[in-house]
């Protein structure tokens, strides 16, 4: 089974290990309960009945297991899986070469796809619905369509942000999932489970603590998991026990909410200087000296779920239990520290 994977040269490296910590089958793959249940019914039924499988959509804050759970239905179905991405798809050639050397059943996987270019968008409708490709050759009274067969295929598209994309790009999906944030119980799991990978022993508290600050998202716990033991090894005695975790988890600055730098200053700006809000995000964006897309996409949602902020017509909004978390006085206008 070949991967083909459109990605700058530099990344191969940390690619590899991130695909080496990949659980490989469903049944390894820990979360997201009621989505892989019914990605394992859609795995059997299409064994049984020896089709392509139904073109799936994958949506959800970043980090939750979108590109992994597309690399174990290639798994599990036995099929090629090729990746690419909505930005790099620029031109219809693009994705006219593509979908070109598919083979029979084979899987696309297109990350950040609500970024596709409208052009390659409507290239995709007729390879998705009819498995064909319509050309255009010559140029305009003389130009004529001439439609190319394409074999079956699986398109996977992951995003972010499904509301941004159009009505008849999503109506095509078969199956349509929404990764949520993970539980700390099953954040611990996949911890251990990648510690034994990475080589290193922890410990049950270690890796619950981890847990606790990864803020819902596997790929934030792996990466907390790669640092702690980074000072276990040079600081500590070469165990993740509870007490190297703390130290290490304080010398990366994520508390015990796993809230980092980033997260207190979007707070504090709400609170101090717009009075705890409503403020715009390209308000915020400025005042933090980050992208828009980063805020809404990377931190606003983690934010929401804990109930520290809301979002209104007219703006984000501090909640009292983050002016809480952070010592101020909600009772005071502007909010004070206590």
């Amino acid at each position: 089974m070949n991967n083909d994977i459109n990605m700058p040269s530099q990344f191969n490296g940390e690619e590899e290990i991130e695909k080496t910590l990949r659980p490989k089958k469903l049944t390894e793959f820990v979360g997201q309960k009621d989505v892989v249940e019914q990605l394992k019914v859609a795995i059997q039924a299409t064994k049984e009945r020896d089709e392509h499988l139904d073109h799936i959509l994958l949506y959800g804050p970043p980090g939750l297991g979108k590109t992994t759970i597309a690399y174990i239905m290639a798994q599990e179905l036995g099929v090629n899986i090729h990746i690419t991405t909505g930005p790099a798809l620029e031109r219809k050639k693009d994705i006219a070469s593509i979908l070109s050397n598919l083979e029979e059943k084979d899987i696309l996987l297109i990350d950040e796809i609500h970024r596709l270019n409208r052009s390659v968008e409507e290239t995709l409708y007729p390879a998705m619905e009819d498995f064909a490709l319509d050309i255009i050759i010559g140029q305009g009274p003389s130009a004529k369509t001439i439609r190319l067969d394409v074999p079956h295929f699986t398109l996977i598209g992951a995003t972010t942000r499904a509301g941004m994309l159009t009505s008849p790009l999503r109506d095509r999906f078969g199956i349509i999932n929404r990764l949520e944030f993970y539980n700390y119980e099953d954040l611990a799991k996949i911890i251990i489970r990648d510690s034994k990978v990475l080589n290193i022993e922890i410990t049950d508290d270690a890796a619950k603590e981890i847990a606790k600050r990864s803020r819902g998202t596997p790929r934030i716990a792996i990466r907390l998991l790669k640092r702690v033991r980074d000072y276990a090894q040079v600081k500590g005695k070469g165990i993740i026990d509870f007490d190297i975790t703390i130290f290490s988890l304080e010398k990366l600055k994520i508390d015990e909410k796993g809230l980092d730098n980033i997260d207190k200053r979007l707070l504090r700006i709400i609170a101090e200087k717009y009075n705890g809000g409503p403020v715009g995000l390209s308000t915020l964006a400025i005042a933090l000296s980050e992208a828009k897309e980063t805020l809404e996409d990377i931190y606003e949602p983690y934010l929401i779920q804990i109930g520290f902020i809301k979002r209104t017509q007219r703006g984000r909004v501090i909640t009292r239990e983050a002016l809480r978390y952070l010592g101020y006085n909600p009772g005071k206008d502007p909010p004070r520290l206590f």
